[in-house]
């Protein structure tokens, strides 16, 4: 026994060495320069033209955004980084917009790999939501049309082409496109330069001062260099009173588990107020001392540094964030250096109580759908299947305008998975199995991503509308969505809807919508002013948003049977091989082509395990 029991402590204390020696280790060259460099603002973008439909009064703004290489230093001492963003710059500009002013963005690629744009949170038509074999080639540019008709919100650009979003995004594709609703101004939240980004990423560089890539990757890219807006551990100049933070989670493979405290009196963590999530206004404002935010997911919070005047506030992060790896300094994250004086007094007042009316779809006790998020065979797959799966990765076809209950299920061992439903805003009803209930805040909003923890159950609800089409879902581990965690839903137009629709969007790969190569004459002003936006504002994509939506409610209040789906909608020509766009097959079978033609770089798609993450350069 005696023996057994000093195995015993030779193990546990073998185990709890490793755990610390891991903790202490660095991946990426040792970095020294903490919260000595400031933080950086991302540039606004300015609107290029626009366009006022002479009938309807509509404005439509353009914008024109080059996807390029450039180089950023992250290490003094070592060599640069070789990046490639857009508008050569990460993260890229920050794209405004009011609520009502629909929006072009062109998107130019003067990069070498293929990509495709996500406006992460928009509930855009499908040839303009960034499908993944969508792809946009080296010398095209694509035209992408965006609504803004929702609730104000932080949204967010990012690649979103196939098998190749975590190297696209990590080497430097993503921005914050912000929609302010003028409802929001009457709870006076701060504004200006006391409304900041927050745009969080974790990365893993080599000795030489470049990035590692993640192209070979098929597990995870914890990275052990943690970024605020693009640099290593900065530092922010505020003033003794309340900001309003913006925080995007744009990391591969990282969640955050947020917290404040004063350098003078470590370990209390120091209390905030939770006002927005992925979909905006929260219902109430919501008090926490930590904050959980998980790939992909954007919080916004109320600061209040009056308590901290002329000392200094650490944001630092917890270790052991479900089952991510931690690192020397992954529970270190940015320093708020802070002064004496307020130089500005407006927009720094009690936070309200009640925040906003969240449309949440009607109560619903049973689960219509159940999605299993696993690793199986060296794949990561939902339900069994994979998105190279063509046949089969429709996955779900909600008749338009109805709602259902999804169940999502994490039975993928060691990993958590961060879950992306496009188009629709949902709203979490429960999590169980795990360690963990529905947070405060989650509680309080509606969302596009949550986060599916070990061995988690979450249900949510969401509405299928306003539109019909195929749209994805997918894992927002990007390691895992490019290898494959990602699936389709079809919003299957309804056959007796009788609303009178002048266009059609069910198909995300639509010949007319698709990229084109670069050609001068398609830049002028006049052709953009005089031609392009004239016919996206001829469409009516999104004028009658809320008047499909009244019609939609409508529809299924006078049913008294269910809703019938059109007999020929995307889902059932998903296997079509003919090439009329007119019969919804285009996107089924341009998938071994834009596979291939994707592979610009040499990535290697191997289903292997790998522990790349885990070795030195």
């Amino acid at each position: 026994m005696a023996n057994f029991l000093v195995f015993g402590l030779v193990f546990f204390s073998t185990l709890f060495t490793a755990a610390i020696a891991g903790d202490s280790e660095w991946l990426s060259p040792v970095y020294t320069e903490f919260y000595q460099n400031p933080l950086p603002i991302p540039q606004d973008k300015p609107v290029k033209y626009q366009y006022t439909n002479p009938i309807t009064g509509k404005v439509i703004k353009y914008f024109e955004i080059d996807i390029k290489p450039f180089q950023a230093q992250v290490y003094s001492k070592l060599g640069p980084v070789n990046l490639v963003g857009y508008d050569g710059m990460s993260p890229g500009p920050t794209i405004r917009v009011e609520k009502g002013e629909e929006t072009v963005v062109r998107f130019v690629n003067r990069a070498s790999m293929a990509n495709s744009v996500h406006l992460h949170g928009s509930n855009s038509r499908a040839p303009f939501d960034g499908w993944a074999e969508d792809l946009t080639q080296p010398g095209q540019y694509k035209d992408y049309y965006y609504p803004n008709g929702q609730r104000g919100r932080t949204l967010w650009y990012h690649d979103h082409a196939i098998e190749h979003t975590a190297e696209n995004a990590y080497f430097g594709q993503a921005g914050l496109y912000i929609m302010h609703d003028p409802d929001e101004d009457r709870l006076g939240f701060p504004k200006g330069t006391y409304d900041v980004p927050m745009v969080l990423s974790s990365k893993q560089y080599k000795s030489n001062g470049d990035l590692f890539s993640p192209a070979s990757e098929t597990v995870s890219l914890y990275g052990d260099v943690i970024h605020m807006n693009g640099q290593p551990w900065p530092y922010l100049k505020v003033e003794p009173r309340k900001y309003r933070l913006r925080f995007l989670n744009a990391a591969v493979s990282r969640a955050f588990q947020l917290y404040f405290e004063k350098d003078t009196k470590t370990g209390t963590k120091l209390p905030f107020t939770v006002v927005a999530s992925d979909s905006g206004l929260l219902s109430t404002s919501v008090s926490a001392s930590t904050l959980e935010i998980s790939m992909a997911e954007r919080y916004e919070v109320i600061f209040d540094f009056a308590a901290y005047a002329n000392s200094n506030v650490t944001m630092r992060n917890n270790r052991d964030v479900q089952a991510d790896e931690d690192y020397n300094s992954t529970d270190k994250v940015m320093k708020f250096i802070v002064g004496g004086n307020v130089t500005d007094p407006t927009n720094n007042g009690a936070v309200p109580s009640a925040l906003s009316t969240l449309d949440t779809p009607a109560p619903k006790s049973t689960v219509d759908r159940t999605f299993k998020f696993e690793r199986s065979g060296g794949e990561w797959v939902i339900n069994g299947v994979t998105f190279a799966d063509v046949k089969n990765r429709i996955l779900a076809k909600p008749p338009r305008g109805t709602t259902e209950v999804w169940q999502l299920e994490n039975n993928s061992g060691g990993w958590s998975h961060p879950v992306h439903i496009h188009l629709v805003d949902f709203q979490i009803i429960s999590r169980t199995g795990g360690k963990r209930g529905v947070l405060p805040y989650e509680a309080a909003a509606l969302k596009d991503v949550v986060l599916l923890g070990v061995n988690e159950k979450v249900k949510v609800i969401a509405k299928y509308a306003p539109w019909d089409g195929v749209y994805m879902f997918h894992c927002h581990n990007l390691i895992h969505e490019d290898h494959d965690m990602m699936a389709a839903f079809n919003v299957s137009a309804l056959q007796d809807f009788g609303y009178p629709e002048t266009t059609k969007f069910l198909d995300p790969m639509e010949q007319r919508w698709r990229s084109k190569t670069i050609d001068p004459a398609m830049f002028t002003e006049e052709y953009i002013t005089g031609t392009l936006l004239p016919m996206f504002s001829g469409l009516d994509a999104y004028g009658s948003e809320d008047k499909i939506e009244k019609a939609l409610d409508d529809y299924y209040k006078t049913r008294t049977t269910g809703p019938v789906a059109a007999a020929s909608t995307v889902a059932s020509s998903t296997t079509a091989r003919t090439s009329s766009s007119t019969t919804l097959s285009t996107f089924s079978t341009i998938t071994s082509a834009a596979k291939t033609s994707s592979s610009s770089s040499t990535k290697t798609t191997s289903k292997t395990t790998s522990t790349t993450t885990k070795k030195k350069d």
